[in-house]
């Protein structure tokens, strides 16, 4: 980030913190552009409720995509301990929220990743936040999924990681073939999550309810 970056701005309300990411002079200009498109598609950016639409349209893209700002390796070696376990760990229903590249409307639904430790552990909050700074730039599915996997199995060096990721695509339920009800599950495996047993048993219990 450069110096016209502030990080992060936290403001209290009614009981939650809102956070934002931005660059003001990224926001100028974003904004200015949104004002143009406003006139192109034959609204009045002057009118009331759409004054600060703009700004407000800059500011939520900027955070949309402030995953070009992390390093997920450096999420990863933030918080890697040794430690003789050589099971399955698994943190499944991780929320995600993306942007389509193709169309930039937003993709969501949830991930599932497990790892095979070989020497060493990792917080498990770090494994949500590596999802999250990949998921917060402009994707596709397919893409975030393999980007997950490798990030992990190159840092970790684990005897294996699998990911899996089931989304909805609003550029399928909004327009296209609008088909609301469509879900797009992707899948990325190494190591030991190539043995039909080993990945057998990861979905098993991405399945099960066990809370």
């Amino acid at each position: 980030m450069d110096k016209h970056t502030q990080d992060f701005t936290e403001e209290e309300n009614e009981g939650y913190i809102k956070i934002d990411r931005y660059n003001q002079e990224k926001i100028g200009a974003i904004a200015a552009h949104y004002k143009d498109i406003l006139v192109q598609i034959g609204e009045d950016p002057e009118r009331e409720g759409l004054l600060k639409t703009p700004e407000r349209v800059a500011k939520a893209l900027q955070y949309l995509t402030h995953g070009y700002d992390t390093k997920p390796d450096e999420i990863l070696r933030s918080a890697m301990f040794k430690e003789d376990y050589s099971q399955m760990v698994v943190v499944k229903d991780i929320e995600v929220y993306s942007m389509c590249e193709h169309h930039m409307l937003p993709f969501f639904g949830k991930a599932h990743i497990a790892y095979i430790p070989n020497g060493h552990i990792v917080g498990l909050s770090k494994i949500p936040r590596v999802v999250d700074a990949f998921a917060r730039r402009l994707q596709v599915q397919e893409r975030l999924t393999n980007e997950i996997r490798d990030c992990i199995q190159e840092t970790l060096n684990p005897a294996g990681v699998a990911v899996v990721i089931e989304c909805r695509h609003l550029c399928m339920s909004m327009r296209g073939v609008q088909k609301q009800n469509s879900v797009t599950t992707t899948s990325a495996f190494t190591g030991q999550f190539a043995k039909d047993t080993t990945r057998a048993e990861f979905l098993r219990l991405i399945t099960a309810s066990l809370h």
